[in-house]
């Protein structure tokens, strides 16, 4: 299962393209918080891994607001395999083999696989049209909708509340 840690790097992978007044930002575009969420997900930072990351968090992001799969996953997940560690007394350990430039980029994408497998609906993009964000619904009820109560969240109930007032105002 997907721990706490790698739920957190999916995250910040997904959001690495926040909108900033009006104008979506690509965070992957500096090359230090690019080489971080690399890191992040087992890789060394490098600019091949970085590019393969990407890649993968194009993908995601796609099948998270459309449900539809692209095959960008596939050729990233194509020449990886996950491998049998030696036995120890701990028990049997996996680690994924392939080509390093993806691993990374591997590794997100079973992140995202296991957390949409073992918690349905728990990934989704914000409930605000005009956010690029996305949220891990951790709550007990799965009833969370913005990324940030204290952003999106109060932003849409305060739209919501002004288009009451026209309306009654207008009646």
């Amino acid at each position: 299962m997907a721990d706490d840690d790698s739920v957190d790097a999916l995250l910040a992978l997904l959001n690495s393209t926040p909108v900033t007044d009006g104008v979506v930002e690509d965070l992957m575009a500096d090359p230090d918080h690019a080489a971080d969420l690399a890191r992040r997900f087992g890789g060394q930072g490098t600019t091949s891994e970085v590019r393969e990351l990407a890649r993968a968090r194009d993908g995601l992001q796609e099948v998270a607001r459309t449900g539809t799969v692209g095959d960008e996953l596939d050729q990233i997940l194509r020449d990886v395999a996950q491998e049998p560690s030696p036995l120890t007394p701990d028990g049997l350990h996996w680690h994924l083999a392939g080509p390093a430039a993806t691993l990374p980029a591997a590794r997100a994408i079973i992140t995202w696989s296991e957390l949409v497998t073992r918690r349905p609906g728990r990934l989704r993009p914000c409930g605000n049209p005009e956010c690029r964000r996305f949220l891990v619904d951790r709550s007990k009820g799965n009833t969370a909708r913005w990324c940030s109560m204290a952003t999106c969240g109060n932003r849409m109930k305060a739209r919501r509340h002004y288009s009451r007032q026209q309306a009654r105002e207008t009646t």
